[in-house]
Formats: C-alpha cells, structure tokens, sequence
C-alpha cells in the first residue's frame, strides 16, 4: 500500500498581539435545556433536556420533536453539521445513533458487535456513509464506514490526551492537552499547532473557534494568529458558529452574536 506523504505546517496559536475580535448582540432568547447543541440560519435548534435530544425548526412550526434512547444511557454528543444525517454517541455503551431530519432512527453502530471491535471516545461527522471516530485503544483517528463495517483510514496514533474532535467532510480537527492535529480525508496530517490551554472548539468554514476557561478566541483560516473575541460578562455553558455569527448559551438563555471580521 502506497504511503502519502504530506508536508505539515507548525503554528503556535498566540494572542499576544492580536486585537480583540468585537462582537454586536442580535438577538437572546430564552432556552430550557440541559445543554444546548447548535443552531442555524434557518431558525433550527437542537438541545438537550432530560437526556433527549430536541429540535425546534419553521418546519416543526415551533413545535420541538425529540428522539430518546434511554436504554443507551446517557447521550455524550452530538453533531449535526449533515442535518440528514445526525449522530449521536452513546459513550458508555460504545454505540452511535444516526437520526434522519425528523428525527427518526436510520442506523445504529454498535462497536461493541463489530468482528474488529473499537472501544471509541469521540465520534463526528464525514462524509457519505463515514463517521470520524477516535480509537481509545489504539490512540487512532479513524474514518470508519459504517454501511460496510469498514475502515478507510487512519491517523498515526496520537501520543497526548483528546480533548475534543470536529469535522466536515473533508477534514478532521482533533484538539489535544498539547496540539491541535488537523487531518484530510485519507488520514494525512495536514497541519500541526501548539495548543496554549484550549479545552474545545467548533470549525465555521475551516476558521476556528476556541474555548479557554470562560473566554472565546477566534483564528482565522490559514492563519497562525488566535484573536480574542470581546464579549459581555456572561458565563459560556455552551457555544456554537456558524456564518460568522456566534451562539452562546448561558444560564437558560441563548446568546447571538454578529462577529465583526477583518
């Protein structure tokens, strides 16, 4: 099997002199829910509440449709970047859901049953039938086929602890306690990126959104400069981009903001 090799870049995500990103308030709405997922330009949110997942969207007419599974414990994730396609991982039972835009069940992977059994810590999107998952064993990142039980590719194992995984259907972010890992679809590191104390992050059209303590940084697409994002005091539950328009979901209440880019 032939090995591509890929020439990666290193940055260090530095704020030190970067002016602050400001942000306008849109709009704030309030939101009942255990956590809050995402939202859209459609006026569709997900949450969670009481362990089920909700959607609230113009064609439920505001009506919130839920899906639960509560024999699969409690939900650890969820993504929706493919809205025909959501998944839901179940981490204590190993198993991901994938949930039609109605939320009706259309699959359910199981790694406990499969003949190459994967004990799995994080999972996000890919593209066609494929789901991005982190093997705990192995320390891999994999894109696994879950029509065909198949692999199609995996990373070099990751040496530092995962602290969080998201993807499009082209590429694979892993945040680590040291680095930022970015790979393609075939598994290739693309580029390679000292992590200065970041525990999460979403991608918006590959620019990157990171979360440190109670503060947002925002580093834009191809470039090696975190800005950080001017915000009102308010405590960061949850948060999500999207459009360059920010979310955030603060004690029962949704936040939006309009991020001002240069």
């Amino acid at each position: 099997m032939k090995h591509i090799f890929i020439l990666f870049f290193f940055y260090s995500l530095s704020v030190s002199s970067q002016e602050p990103i400001s942000s306008a308030l849109v709009t704030k709405t309030v939101l009942q829910a255990d956590a809050f997922v995402s939202t859209n330009n459609f006026d569709t949110t997900f949450y969670i509440q009481d362990n089920v997942l909700f959607k609230n969207s113009k064609e439920t007419k505001g009506i919130d449709i839920g899906y639960s599974n509560f024999q699969l414990g409690n939900i650890s994730t969820v993504n929706t970047f493919n809205p025909l396609k959501i998944n839901l991982f179940y981490k204590d039972f190993n198993t991901v859901v994938i949930l039609d835009n109605r939320l009706a069940e259309i699959f359910k992977i199981d790694f406990n049953t499969l003949p190459e059994y994967k004990n799995v810590s994080f999972v996000s999107t890919g593209s066609d039938n494929t789901l991005w998952v982190f093997n705990q064993d192995t320390q891999q990142l994999e894109l696994f086929d879950y029509k065909t039980n198949s692999t199609r590719a995996k990373t070099l194992p990751i040496q530092s602890p995962v602290l969080d995984i998201k993807s499009n259907y082209n590429n694979c972010w892993v945040l680590t306690d040291k680095q930022l890992y970015v790979y393609d679809y075939f598994g290739n590191l693309l580029k390679k990126m000292k992590n200065e104390g970041y525990s999460s992050l979403v991608i918006d059209n590959e620019n990157m959104v990171f979360k440190k303590d109670n503060a947002l940084f925002y580093l834009k697409k191809d470039s090696g400069t975190v800005a950080p994002i001017s915000l009102p005091n308010l405590l960061i539950n949850q948060f999500f981009v999207t459009n360059e328009t920010l979310y955030i979901y603060s004690d029962g209440t949704l936040y939006q903001f309009q991020l001002k880019i240069n």
